[in-house]
């Protein structure tokens, strides 16, 4: 996965005609080890990049493309590797 900030803010003016302030987009490699997070915050775009060792990110149903709305637990859940589906609204993750 080699595609920068400019050619991941191409690709998601194409799929969702713009690129919203305080979204996350978020791109995967074929293996779902690596992981790109694009965020565009009203002034500029930022572009983190976050890769598994073990592991792989469980967030696609295979090939297509998919649009999927997500709490922003379940959305650091997801970055971190962890089982993002399995969490309610009342549950809390920490960083230690």
């Amino acid at each position: 996965m080699r595609a920068g900030a400019d050619t991941l803010l191409v690709r998601v003016v194409k799929v969702f005609g713009s690129v919203r302030p305080h979204h996350a987009y978020l791109f995967a490699n074929r293996h779902s080890t690596r992981m790109k997070v694009l965020v565009y915050d009203g002034l500029g775009i930022w572009l983190a990049a976050r890769r598994l060792n073990k592991g792989r990110f469980v967030w696609t149903n295979g090939e297509q493309a998919v649009s999927v709305g997500l709490s922003p637990e379940q959305l650091r859940a997801l970055v971190m590797g962890l089982p993002w589906r399995t969490l309610a609204p009342d549950h809390a993750i920490t960083v230690v």
